[in-house]
Parts: structure tokens; sequence; C-alpha cells
């Protein structure tokens, strides 16, 4: 199937090139490359064109309106996502096609990072309570896995039913948080511990950058439950699969 990588990047030129440089080194190389400028003031858009990406203007400032922007404009089937400081492995786009490939019940794939750029002590609470936090809450709070938006797989036919049902215009919400939350009740959804990317540590770097985290993911959470509580979401989806689950069982019998 055709994919397309999504990366929105605002003044992100130097991230950008090795985000890049890993994505031209692919066993499975990408049909589409899709850098959405997001405002740059730095050379962000040149680079991204020297790497042979196409370039989608979104003037609205926001890592959601920036993102959005790029599963609209692209053209695959299966639509990837990564940030600019994300550093995939050689491997991983082959691993996302055989893993959709292999489960046409399979809409939405997602999995962690590692951390880079700063301390060991920084990397361990980033990717065990910070991630390993968000994994396991929104997991039990959903009913379903969760979505890590560094590291992103989508089909383009379920961005094309969520893409009028999620916060896509709002700047201060977790894009990835969001997204999960309208999840319909019949797409399947999987995190995938060993699909892991190279992610930049980097908002880890000052309290603020992580309060500022912190206070988007309640936003985000309160938001979405003030239109409809999470755990009505939640019964829905135990409900369908309780229902598929008898029917299967019928049918045995």
């Amino acid at each position: 199937m055709r994919v397309s990588v999504v990366i929105p990047a605002l003044n992100d030129a130097v991230m950008l090139e090795q985000c890049l440089t890993a994505l031209a080194a692919q066993s499975r190389p990408a049909d589409e490359i899709v850098v959405v400028d997001n405002g740059s003031t730095d050379d962000t858009a040149d680079v991204a064109r020297r790497h042979g990406a196409r370039v989608v203007e979104e003037p609205l400032r926001g890592i959601f309106p920036a993102t959005a922007a790029g599963f609209d404009a692209a053209t695959g089937e299966l639509l990837t996502r990564l940030d600019a400081d994300s550093v995939p492995p050689a491997d991983w786009i082959e691993r996302i096609v055989w893993a959709f490939d292999d489960n046409a019940n399979l809409d939405l794939l997602s999995g962690p990072g590692d951390f880079y750029g700063s301390s060991r002590v920084v990397h361990w609470l980033a990717e065990n309570l910070y991630i390993g936090g968000y994994i396991w809450f929104v997991g039990a709070l959903l009913g379903h896995a969760p979505l890590f938006g560094s590291n992103l797989a989508l089909r383009s036919s379920a961005w094309r039913r969520l893409r009028t049902e999620v916060h896509r215009e709002l700047r201060e919400i977790h894009d990835d948080l969001d997204l999960a939350i309208h999840i319909a009740p019949d797409m399947g959804v999987r995190f995938d511990p060993t699909l892991r990317v190279g992610v930049s540590a980097r908002p880890f770097a000052t309290f603020s950058g992580f309060q500022r985290r912190i206070d988007w993911a309640f936003g985000t959470l309160a938001l979405n439950w003030r239109e409809r509580s999470l755990l009505d979401r939640r019964a829905e989806r135990r409900r369908l699969e309780r229902g598929e689950s008898a029917q299967a069982d019928g049918a045995l019998s």
C-alpha cells in the first residue's frame, strides 16, 4: 500500500535534517513525505525540500492543526506520523506496513519512544513514568490502546472518519490523546511496545516545559469529558466487543 509520512515542524531545521536522513535509510521507503511548515522562520522548509519532501504550509499554530493539515494533504492509503525530532530505525516503515497487511481490522497503530539528548535519569523518568504512566492511564480510561503522536500510523480511511470529530483547530491540547479519545468503537487499535523510535527529551529540559505538557493532557481530558463522558465511550466499546464475542461463540456452537 502507498505510505505517506507526515511531519509537523516549527523552526526544527536541525532536528528535521536527522529525521529525514533516517527516513532516507528505510528498508521500505516512504512513497511520500509531507512536512507541514507551521510558520517557521528558519530554513525548515528548505531542509524538507532538499530531502525531496513535499512542504505544506499551515499558518494556524499548533501541533494538531499542523498534523491535521498534513493528514489531509497526504495521498497514501497508510498515514504515518513522526515529530521533527523523531529518529525512526531503518525497519520502521517496513514493520508498520507488515502490521497493517497482516491485520485487515487494524486501523491505528502506535509505539513508544526512546528518549535522547538529556541525562539517563531524565530518559528513564520520561520513558517509564511519563510515557509509561500515559500508556497505562489512557488504556485503562478508554478501554483500548493509547496513541503516541511521535510514533503513529493509521489508515487514511480511519482519518477520514475521525477528521471532523477531533479538535483539530486547537493548539493547547495533545493531538494523540484527542485522536485516541475519538477512536470509534468498531476501530481496531494497537500499541506495539517493540515499535520504537528515537525522540528528543527537549520537552523535559525545563520544569515549565514538562508542566505545560501535563496541563495540556488534563485540558484535553477535561475538554472531551465535557462533551461526552469518557466512561460512556469505554462502555460503548465494551458492549460492542461483548456482542462480537457472543456472535463468535454462537457461530462456533
